[in-house]
């Protein structure tokens, strides 16, 4: 496993990105020494590329780092309709790559001097397995949706907020163990709740969609997202929200009904709950 070594401060910046839907027989760019990271998210599907004669096969829920400083090209074309996400990233700090186990090449960036940051490096698998696909999808999606306002300075801090969150999570997938009967039940309660949110919630019809009991479930998605099934539901309507505030010229009560909400004055206080404004202020702020 080839193992990517930044050095922070400063931290990765985010670029730019963005969501792609190939069909079948549809081919990655054929690209050389392009600048930039380009990390690859696949969501539903496949992605065959390879970068430097080494071949990947990117399947669903897995990702992809292309370094700025290689060719990549497509090994051969989608053999099914694929879904990817894709970002460029940049650091203005050092890098350096070496293969799992070895020890690359001393980076003199990280020797500490006097009255300087805390350097230190955070170790990011090229090629590897998200912990936590459903949220790092919805990071994603959040992201794609701020590019069309990326002129305002909110938008812009907000978009680096999400990326390092996103980064995080890659560089979790490191030290993912292999997956437990609990974050199995919680990654499929969660996309349940994501495919289902505009219903009304019933824990019942949960577990019987996934095959749990709902007090297992809700345990489980304690101990993997921090919360309940029914407090994941409502951050994910919310979240669902902002895309249409940002995105639509729809009435607050019209994008309230839409992501599930049966009450606009509910909807509007949970959103400012969690958000820290209302949604018609968040709309003013950020579009």
């Amino acid at each position: 496993m080839t193992i990517l070594h930044f050095t922070v401060p400063p931290l990765p910046e985010y670029i730019i990105s963005g969501v792609y839907e190939a069909t079948e027989g549809d081919r990655h760019p054929n690209r050389r020494n392009i600048g930039v990271f380009d990390l690859l998210v696949v969501r539903k599907g496949c992605l065959y590329v390879t970068e430097n004669g080494r071949p990947f096969d990117i399947d669903a829920g897995s990702f992809l780092i292309l370094r700025p400083d290689t060719h990549h090209f497509p090994t051969q074309g989608c053999t099914e309709n694929t879904i990817h996400y894709w970002l460029h990233f940049q650091t203005s700090g050092g890098w350096i790559s070496g293969e799992d186990g070895s020890v690359p090449k001393k980076d003199e960036s990280l020797e500490l001097q006097p009255f300087s940051p805390n350097y230190f490096t955070v170790k990011v698998p090229q090629f590897g397995t998200l912990p936590q696909p459903q949220k790092a999808f919805e990071l994603l999606d959040s992201l794609a949706s701020l590019v069309q306002h990326g002129h305002r300075i909110q938008s812009l801090w907000r978009q680096q907020l999400l990326f390092q969150e996103l980064f995080e999570q890659l560089a979790a997938a490191l030290d993912t163990p292999v997956s437990s009967p609990s974050s199995s039940c919680a990654e499929q309660a969660a996309a349940f709740l994501r495919e289902h949110y505009r219903e009304e919630f019933k824990a019942q019809t949960l577990g019987e969609n996934i095959n749990f009991h709902p007090v297992y479930i809700a345990r489980c998605m304690q101990k993997e997202f921090g919360c309940s099934p029914v407090e994941y539901l409502l951050r994910y309507r919310i979240e669902q929200a902002k895309l249409l505030l940002l995105q639509t010229d729809q009435t607050v009560s019209r994008i309230a009904e839409d992501v599930g909400f049966n009450h606009a004055a509910y909807f509007t206080s949970c959103f400012a709950k969690q958000e820290g404004l209302s949604p018609r202020k968040y709309r003013q702020r950020f579009s």
